[in-house]
């Protein structure tokens, strides 16, 4: 079982879109593995490659025991007015703000035997497929933040002992 260090705020690989997966080989399947390991620790909803440092388009969840990893997913729906939902990230830690998300949200992506997944729902599932997302696109759930509640959020970033 291999749990990788999260990256966190300020690192680069966090503001860089990812690449596409490509040929899935013994590389991409250790990714997979890296990220199902890591997901699985109390109290995570999700991680992306960039946050392990991987500039690729992958994610793994776990919402509600539920388990998994996607490859090149691509949010394809929402459905819905985005609304604040209540909101952390493993890059950011200790923070917790309202971020817009909307309510219903369906990704599209492919398993390691290139086989089509479609991963879709509402709550927490939604959520976090948007904010998966959103990390394989170099944003960060900062970004979702009104800009009152950006600005408290950058000072306690800023304040935190970690930055």
């Amino acid at each position: 079982m291999t749990v990788r260090a999260i990256r966190l705020f300020g690192d680069p690989v966090l503001r860089s879109p990812s690449d596409a997966v490509g040929d899935i080989d013994d590389g991409v399947r250790s990714l997979v593995q890296d990220l199902l390991d890591t997901v699985e620790l109390p109290g995570r909803a999700g991680v992306a490659a960039p946050q392990i440092g991987v500039g690729l388009r992958a994610f793994s969840y776990n919402i509600d025991g539920d388990i998994g990893y996607i490859l090149n997913p691509v949010l394809v729906e929402v459905r819905g007015d985005a609304e604040p939902v209540g909101e952390g990230c493993l890059s950011v830690p200790g923070l917790w703000h309202d971020a817009l998300r909307h309510p219903w949200a369906r990704v599209v992506g492919i398993d390691l035997d290139g086989e089509e997944v479609v991963l879709e729902g509402d709550g927490l599932l939604a959520q976090a497929l948007q904010h998966e997302t959103d990390h394989l696109d170099g944003r960060l759930f900062l970004d979702r933040l009104p800009p009152e509640t950006r600005r408290v959020a950058m000072r306690e970033v800023r304040e935190s002992d970690w930055f």
